[in-house]
């Protein structure tokens, strides 16, 4: 079962004491400052919860799925997201 924003918003408003118009907003901002540093090529991190990093992806010959002609792929970036150890425990653990 996934849970999405709103539901997240709801919880969270809910186990803090605040509105879900407060947490909307602090969750806005915290993705926003993820943005903002894994756009620089920093890496964030979260002790224990998680750190997400910007990685490089080399330029790369593929193939097009529906003609199966060689193409080229573009270098590029991508994401990595790491799991610490409390949410690695927690995922361990049966609710």
């Amino acid at each position: 079962m996934a849970k999405n924003r709103s539901e997240l918003v709801a919880e969270v408003a809910e186990n803090s004491g605040l509105t879900q118009k407060q947490v909307s907003d602090v969750l806005d901002g915290v993705f926003d400052v993820f943005s903002d540093v894994v756009g620089k090529g920093e890496k964030l991190t979260i002790p224990g919860w998680l750190s997400v990093e910007r990685t490089e992806r080399a330029a790369r010959k593929g193939r097009n799925p529906q003609t199966g002609e060689e193409i080229q792929i573009k270098a590029g970036y991508s994401v990595k997201l790491s799991a610490g150890s409390k949410l690695k425990a927690a995922a361990g653990s049966p609710n």
